[in-house]
């Protein structure tokens, strides 16, 4: 079981490490001031529901931790808000891509470094927030990063986190697409983002399984929320598939058939565990 685990994170680590999340839109020269405003305009593009979420201003002068840090785009914001910005990725190639960014807009982080989210070099009770997004479902121990967010949380403080919904419009769309319309109708859907999502063992979720997961620990759900956004209207295909999306989300519930599925959480106070 570990040696399976241990097999499975080389393969996830070497998957962002070919190509660091977010970098994907851009043909601009690497680490170029193009290269990071293109990256910057087409995430908040097709993702503007990022700054509601967030909230990258009201941590002005608090310790932030953001927990898997791709190219930098959110991170960047929390340098930019006042936050005493911590942030940690798996690979070397997403540390090396915020590092060069910091450095063009003559920003400074107070820790930047390659740690793995299972196991986060920081002390207990330490940051105000912590944020995670689009990280914890491609662990292979998502249950070990989420015990240790909340380890690092000070009690009182937030952790937010994205991740996949596993009753989605987008879910469905992929068992459509590698399931049905492949001859392989009975391929669940846990099985195709196991495999055809991105890394190798991403995962997806529901409320109710997110719900059971947290209960065991001392946290309290503040929000949930799985709001549809671009990805699951299909923005990038002609109107008649869009068109289909739309009449999906009426049915589905456009708050709840979100493929990002965005909880808040704050860790309780001491006198709230006893």
């Amino acid at each position: 079981m570990i040696e399976d685990k241990q097999r499975l994170k080389r393969a996830v680590h070497t998957y962002w490490n070919n190509v660091s999340c977010g970098t994907e839109c851009t043909k601009q020269p690497k680490y170029s001031s193009a290269y990071f405003e293109e990256i910057e305009q087409f995430r908040y593009t097709i993702e503007p529901h990022v700054f509601s979420f967030a909230q990258f201003t009201r941590f002005h002068g608090k310790k932030v931790l953001e927990v898997g840090i791709g190219s930098g785009t959110d991170f960047i914001q929390w340098v930019r808000a006042g936050a005493h910005a911590y942030g940690i990725d798996l690979t070397k190639e997403a540390v090396d891509h915020v590092f060069h960014r910091l450095l063009l807009y003559n920003l400074r982080a107070y820790d930047l470094q390659v740690a793995d989210a299972e196991q986060l070099p920081y002390e207990d009770n330490f940051f105000d927030l912590v944020y995670s997004w689009g990280v914890m479902h491609h662990c292979p121990d998502p249950v070990k990063s989420l015990q240790e967010m909340i380890r690092v949380t000070r009690p009182g403080g937030t952790i937010k986190l994205m991740i996949y919904n596993r009753r989605s419009l987008y879910a469905w769309y992929k068992y459509l697409q590698c399931g049905l319309f492949q001859g392989r109708p009975l391929r669940s859907i846990k099985n195709i983002l196991y495999y055809n999502q991105e890394s190798l063992g991403t995962t997806a979720y529901t409320f109710a399984e997110i719900k059971h997961l947290i209960a065991d620990y001392p946290v309290t759900i503040t929000n949930m929320n799985a709001a549809i956004t671009n990805h699951d209207l299909l923005y990038y295909k002609k109107w008649p598939y869009k068109l289909m999306a739309y009449i999906g989300a009426c049915i589905l519930g456009w708050h709840r058939a979100g493929w990002f599925m965005t909880i808040e959480l704050k860790k309780n106070r001491l006198e709230q565990e006893h």
